[in-house]
């Protein structure tokens, strides 16, 4: 198994998770499905709707990675967050 098939992912924005940027649940441990900037002492940071959170990240992949245009970024949004916990049920 390679290094990407072990990474965790935040179920809400899909960013990559690290011990450093693990969210917060109500009693202060560590939570392992969400990043610290969407889940905090055990409620998500925002109320965006699944749509909402995809632009928003689309954004941020562009800006933080300039070799991935925004319709590139936007195809990967699109196909990974319908998985993930937060929007499955959407």
């Amino acid at each position: 198994m390679n290094d990407f098939e072990n990474q965790k992912f935040c179920q809400s924005c899909a960013m990559p998770l690290t011990d450093e940027l693990l969210g917060t649940n109500a009693d202060g441990s560590k939570n392992e499905d969400y990043c610290m900037y969407c889940f905090k002492d055990g409620e998500f940071t925002s109320d965006m709707a699944m749509e909402e959170m995809m632009n928003f990240c689309i954004e941020k992949m562009v800006e933080v990675h300039p070799e991935i245009d925004e319709a590139e970024a936007s195809a990967m949004v699109r196909e990974v967050f319908p998985k993930l916990k937060r929007w499955a049920n959407d």
